[in-house]
Formats: structure tokens, C-alpha cells, sequence
């Protein structure tokens, strides 16, 4: 979807970067991105580096940043649409109709687009470090390494450690899930998001676009 987005909106002017959080690498984002055919930037964080610079939870997550370097929008749950996808007699609903149409509004509007946010509302949205959760990003990291040199059970320790630290991370524990045969999207995601729904946490933060 976003490939075909980006063709429809054909402008120079506008880029996207699109950063796969994925600690398996280029072998695991990297079919990914050629099945999309997709022609705009990709590259592949498997450290989450730029979910920790924007202190993102989950994923998608994006930020529009204009001309001039300035973040005018931050969000979370940043589908092109909304999806369905059915396991058993179970469907699953997820995305929105809304995010892209107004990423369109801002590329052919720019400042003067209602879906700009002011600098006040894009701070309070880009989620302030704690020092634990610092310390959760730091045991990630060390975790990757420790998997990638096959220390598993160092992984595995750094690992539970950065879920400790930082319980509310969506990205670490489907991350974790990744390294399961059920995968990221699989029951035991699909029950942390219903136990979220119950608890009424969000594990996207809601979109201030109307409909």
C-alpha cells in the first residue's frame, strides 16, 4: 500500500524512509520489501534504534518531518488501510482508512494542512525516556548481539530483562514472538492486544484524525 501510495502522490518533494524493526536482519525485511517492489528508501534496524530515538511502543509508528528538518506530526498505528485477516472462524481488524489520506491532504497542503500538529502537541506526543526504560533499550541491544554470536542464554536473559524494564515495549515482545513459529501476529499477540482491550490500555495511541 505505501508503495502504491508513494506512486500515486509522485512528487520529488516528498520521501519516505521506511525503517523495518527487525532483529533478523536483511534476511527477514529484506523479502519483505522486494515483494513490495517497493522504490522509496528502505533500511533494516535490528536494534531499533529509531524506535528508541522516537521512544515508538509498536509499530507502524511514523513521523512527517517538513522541508525544513521539523517534526509536524508524530503518530502511532500509522497503517495505509485497514486490513482483515481471518484465523479459523475468528476475524481480525486492524489499520485505518483515515492515516493516509491525510499524509496526502499534508503533502499537497503543507503547513497549511489541519492535520499539521503545533510543536506542543508533537512533543507531548513523543513519549519521554525513563531511566529504566533506557536501561531496557541498552539490555535489547545486547540481547541481539548476545543471539547473533549464539550466546542464547545471555540472550534470553538481556532479553526478559528489557521486557522487565520497559513492560509496556508492544515492539519487544513481538519481537520475541518473532523467534516463535507462530510469529508476530499470531494467539499469543492476538491475546496481549485483547488483554490491552480489556485493561483499556492503548497499544497504539489513539489517532486525532477524524474520518
Amino acid at each position: 500500500m505505501w508503495q502504491r501510495i508513494y506512486e500515486e502522490v509522485n512528487d520529488p518533494n516528498f520521501v519516505i524512509l521506511c525503517a523495518a524493526q527487525d532483529t533478523g536482519g536483511e534476511a527477514v525485511a529484506g523479502p519483505i520489501f522486494d515483494a513490495a517492489n517497493a522504490t522509496y528508501i528502505q533500511v533494516v534496524d535490528p536494534d531499533h534504534i529509531i524506535s528508541s530515538a522516537f521512544n515508538f511502543v509498536n509499530v507502524p509508528s511514523a513521523a512527517w518531518v517538513d522541508e525544513e528538518g521539523r517534526i509536524v506530526r508524530i503518530d502511532e498505528g500509522t497503517y495505509a488501510k485497514n486490513h482483515e485477516i481471518y484465523k479459523g472462524d475468528q476475524t481480525i481488524s486492524f489499520g485505518t482508512d483515515v492515516y493516509s489520506p491525510a499524509l496526502k491532504d499534508w503533502i499537497a497542503k503543507g503547513k497549511d494542512s489541519v492535520h499539521v500538529q503545533s510543536a506542543e502537541t508533537v512533543t507531548s506526543n513523543i513519549r519521554q525516556h525513563t531511566p529504566d526504560q533506557l536501561l531496557a533499550d541498552a539490555s535489547f541491544r545486547l540481547a541481539n548481539l548476545f543471539r547473533t554470536h549464539g550466546y542464547s542464554e545471555k540472550a534470553e536473559h538481556y532479553w526478559e530483562k528489557a521486557r522487565s524494564l520497559n513492560p509496556d515495549s508492544v515492539n519487544f515482545i513481538r519481537q520475541n514472538l518473532t523467534l516463535t513459529e507462530e510469529g508476530s501476529a499470531g494467539e499469543s499477540f492476538i491475546k496481549l492486544r485483547d488483554g490491552y482491550i480489556t485493561e483499556g490500555k492503548d497499544y497504539y495511541r489513539p489517532l486525532d484524525i477524524e474520518s
